[in-house]
């Protein structure tokens, strides 16, 4: 079939339009990093330490959605084509039945000093070396900076890690010399 029988067979017209049912949610997690090369963590109000990032909403880019949520969150700014998208991480940590798909992203260009935009969940930023990442890291944030970073001691977790970019070039480029 051509796309212009797709286009007006009303049964494949209407296949489309009805949503799935929900059985997966799309977010991304975003390393900033500073012109020290230290990262961006905030403290949660459980005590654990976290990424910025959150949920991609319909319509929106992987990349345009980790510059939003780094703006409703610290309130620092960045553009989105300065958003580079490292990887793709799958899991169901937080539900058997719902598998999560988080975008491992990164940003090294942005404007402002953060801030707690929602002090009810975030106590505070903090600039972290990379080297000093403190043990009370939430999960899902500690697999994101894996993408970015392999070689940092990081706790293994149930997730399907798929690298891309320059996060897979760096890799494959190791693996030749391994």
């Amino acid at each position: 079939m051509t796309s212009d029988a797709y286009a007006s067979d009303p049964a494949a017209a209407s296949r489309n339009t009805r949503p799935p049912v929900p059985t997966a949610a799309l977010g991304a997690g975003l390393v900033v990093v500073d012109a020290r090369g230290r990262v961006l963590l905030g403290l949660d109000r459980s005590g654990v330490w976290e990424l910025p990032g959150g949920g991609v909403e319909p319509g929106e880019s992987i990349e345009e959605a980790a510059a939003r949520e780094l703006a409703e969150e610290t309130t620092l700014r960045a553009d989105a084509a300065d958003v580079e998208v490292l990887g793709l991480l799958l899991d169901t940590v937080t539900s058997p039945d719902l598998t999560r798909m988080t975008a491992a992203t990164v940003v090294r260009s942005f404007t402002g000093t953060p801030s707690p935009a929602e002090p009810e969940k975030i106590v505070r930023w903090e600039w972290t070396s990379p080297d000093g990442l403190p043990e009370a890291l939430f999960l899902p944030s500690a697999q994101v900076l894996s993408v970015w970073r392999p070689d940092l001691p990081l706790p293994e977790a149930p997730f399907h890690r798929y690298a891309l970019g320059r996060a897979a070039r760096h890799r494959a480029g190791r693996a030749g010399r391994d």
